[in-house]
């Protein structure tokens, strides 16, 4: 999300609809910016030394315009800037459960400090309104895009290699998750998946499942232990972490994209799986819903109902091409240029 935003950014200043734009980035080092979403004249990393970014963001903070925070750890420093510059308008990027909670003493006080909050579904906006009492109008949707450099090729046949590197085959049906797997973060539904998996492998002797993502020890232990009770070990194949690069080979030799989770701020992987053609299904109790625009791009089901995630994922695998979804649509609500648009259009409110 971070690189994309760069890239409208710089984009918009390249053509002259902002001025002055400045990125700072407290974790990464200087020489590791990628000069395809960024200009390096631009970009200023800091390497992990808090204190240097933080004095230095303030001294910036003070002579700009507009200051975008891209997390809401970084309040303090936009408050500060607030503090020293009234006129300073102040723009918060909310993601999901970062801000699904309240806020603990100081931290309330000042985002309602900020001029506006972008939230990246409608699901996280109204978690706020409710939560926070902050008042719509300061409340704004901005959905995540996708990539503009992911460019899946058209028609491109399963990566045989791929399939065979994993024990799958040409006529074996994928389903497919992408994501983090931490016993920290148990709410991505790939439980589940797997128990509906155990259900209709006796019918459908070709499903498989991918699961990629890096993992820690626990939580791969865990699910180890459900892979054997349910007797999956043929059927499931866990990758650890995959390169950026590599992930669009995977999604290629996919057929179905689920992931019924029930914490996604919006879910990214949701609109890259349909990119590639790949029938999703996800869960109706998140920001997921934005991603499949309320089911119009693909099936929502109640992430604590096993038997509709096992219909669903039956429904799909007995007609995958009728569930595909909608290029059209997909881009015309969560394509880079639409993004970058509804970007620029909101900067304009913020400065008037």
């Amino acid at each position: 999300m971070g690189r994309v935003l760069c890239k409208a950014l710089t984009d918009l200043s390249a053509a002259n609809q902002l001025s002055g734009l400045a990125v700072y980035s407290m974790y990464d080092e200087a020489n590791e910016v990628n000069e395809k979403y960024i200009s390096p004249a631009t970009f200023k990393g800091f390497g992990q030394r808090k204190f240097q970014f933080v004095r230095a963001a303030i001294k910036k903070g003070c002579t700009s315009k507009v200051i975008i925070l891209s997390h809401i750890n970084l309040l303090m420093i936009g408050y500060l800037i607030k503090l020293f510059c009234p006129n300073t308008k102040l723009i918060l990027i909310a993601h999901g459960i970062e801000v699904w909670e309240p806020l603990k003493g100081f931290k309330k006080y000042m985002l309602k400090n900020c001029d506006k909050v972008l939230c990246v579904s409608e699901f996280t906006r109204q978690k706020m309104a409710d939560l926070f009492n902050i008042p719509k109008e300061k409340l704004l949707v901005l959905n995540n895009c996708l990539d503009p450099f992911l460019l899946p090729e058209k028609n491109k046949s399963k990566d045989e290699k791929l399939l065979s590197k994993l024990g799958f085959t040409t006529s074996d049906v994928v389903l497919m998750t992408l994501t983090r797997i931490s016993s920290k973060e148990l709410y991505k539904g790939y439980n589940q998946v797997l128990e509906s998996i155990a259900e209709l492998k006796d019918a459908y002797p070709s499903i498989k499942y991918l699961v990629v993502g890096k993992y820690d020890a626990v939580e791969k232990q865990r699910i180890d232990g459900i892979v054997e009770r349910l007797s999956l070990q043929q059927q499931v194949v866990f990758t650890g972490y995959i390169p950026d690069e590599e992930l669009s080979r995977h999604y290629q030799i996919a057929d179905l994209y689920v992931m019924p989770s029930k914490k996604e701020g919006f879910g990214i992987v949701f609109i890259e799986a349909m990119l590639y053609g790949l029938p999703v299904i996800a869960g109706n109790k998140d920001g997921s819903t934005d991603a499949l625009l309320q089911g119009r791009l693909g099936i929502l089901v109640d992430p604590d109902d096993q038997a509709a995630i096992t219909k669903a994922i039956k429904k799909v695998m007995v007609n995958t091409t009728e569930y595909k979804p909608n290029r059209q649509l997909l881009m015309q609500h969560f394509g880079f240029d639409v993004y970058k648009q509804n970007l620029q259009t909101i900067l304009k409110e913020v400065t008037g």
